[in-house]
């Protein structure tokens, strides 16, 4: 059944009753409309693509600013596991009630290594003391526990050292409470030009068969990212992690995927209209002033909402066609010239990222505009913005 449902702050979300006006959308119009069933489709792509390796979704940061909760539900027809980042991120969707398997990437575990098993989390372990305290949970909660282990083969961020391998190796072979059921790693440079990605596999690949030969044996590997996934097949291995690919974006104009659909859609209302006088100033500091006389269109978004505060000649959508956003972004609102849109109106639907008509503004238009990434544009887009669901429950 298609509906839209509406996720407010809280997690698990929580439903607006049948009957009740839900103020948060029928007053302030800004809204992110979320196409659940896009991702889903963006899903199969990807899995045709990378054949037999499994597809483990990722929906760390909220699902890159979709929603966690109701994209998982929507992946668990699709995928054969999540991964989040955070701790806290796998326990909000065990939460909701998700009963997929869900890899934690990158946390810090603090000490909280039997919450972690306690929830069916799957930790990665980068920290050769890590593999001591979840032995000791796994232990203590009488139950052989299943983690993965990471190797730093070139970003310098988390893993443990390749030459520090065997000592890890050591350790799991003196921890009976442990099996390692995962082997990992994290490329820097899969979305760019260059060898640095294959420079990488040929030391992850020494590191597999280490792991191998030791007779570690049901070891899933993985190494593999949207931009891995899709640029790199000799990355794909047992199973890829894509995050924004499965929202229809890719990390660079290098990886190409072109049968993606954004499921993301950015819009709001022009919510005042006044005539301007040539060499009137708008907005703080007035860093734009008129140079004919002109219609401005105030909207009710702003940098709280995520929309980035230093652009330079973004542009939205009214009724078809792109206009510019004038002066600075402010908190609460921006100003956008309508001058040559005939019959513009306060009302209008304005879309900030999206398709109206023959015309779209992409996250990559915006991104560009900001000087920042599509990730960042995704992820910022902050909680007070209502995301309304369009898909198949």
């Amino acid at each position: 059944m298609s509906h839209f449902v509406e996720k407010t702050d809280a997690a698990p979300a929580a439903f607006v009753p049948q009957g009740q006006i839900d103020m948060r959308t029928s007053i302030r119009p800004t809204v992110a409309e979320i196409d659940l069933d896009a991702i889903a489709r963006n899903c199969d792509r990807l899995q045709s693509l990378v054949g037999d390796s499994r597809v483990w979704g990722v929906v760390k940061a909220d699902a890159y600013g979709h929603g966690a909760v109701q994209v998982a539900r929507r992946l668990e027809r699709t995928c054969d596991a999540l991964a989040v980042s955070l701790v806290e991120e796998g326990l909000e969707l065990r939460a909701s009630g998700i009963d997929l398997p869900i890899v934690v990437l990158g946390a810090f575990y603090g000490r909280c290594h039997a919450q972690v098993l306690e929830n069916r989390l799957t930790p990665v372990i980068y920290d050769l003391e890590d593999v001591e305290r979840f032995g000791a949970a796994a232990r203590q909660a009488s139950v052989r526990a299943e983690v993965h282990l990471k190797v730093d083969t070139g970003m310098s961020r988390l893993g443990i050292s390749p030459h520090d391998l065997a000592r890890a190796l050591d350790q799991f072979e003196r921890a009976p409470s442990l099996r390692l059921a995962g082997f990992c790693t994290h490329f820097a440079s899969a979305d760019l030009a260059g060898a640095d990605t294959a420079e990488a596999m040929v030391i992850f690949r020494k590191c597999v068969q280490d792991v191998a030969h030791r007779g570690f044996t049901n070891v899933v590997v993985h190494a593999a990212n949207s931009a891995a996934a899709i640029r790199h097949p000799d990355t794909r291995l047992n199973a890829v992690r894509p995050g924004l690919a499965l929202y229809g974006a890719t990390p660079s104009a290098l990886v190409s995927a072109p049968d993606l659909e954004p499921a993301l859609r950015l819009t709001t209302r022009a919510m005042a209209i006044r005539d301007v006088a040539p060499g009137a100033g708008v907005s703080y500091g007035m860093l734009w002033r008129a140079h004919r006389p002109s219609r401005v269109a105030t909207l009710p978004v702003g940098y709280a909402d995520g929309y980035p505060r230093h652009v330079q000649g973004a542009q939205v959508l009214i009724r078809g066609r792109k206009v510019p956003i004038i002066g600075a972004v402010c908190m609460d609102m921006m100003m956008v010239d309508v001058t040559d849109v005939a019959h513009a109106a306060v009302g209008d639907e304005i879309t900030l990222i999206g398709v109206d008509g023959a015309e779209s503004v992409t996250v990559d238009d915006l991104a560009r505009t900001a000087g920042t990434i599509n990730y960042e544009i995704l992820c910022g887009i902050s909680k007070r913005v209502p995301r309304v669901y369009k898909g198949s429950s």
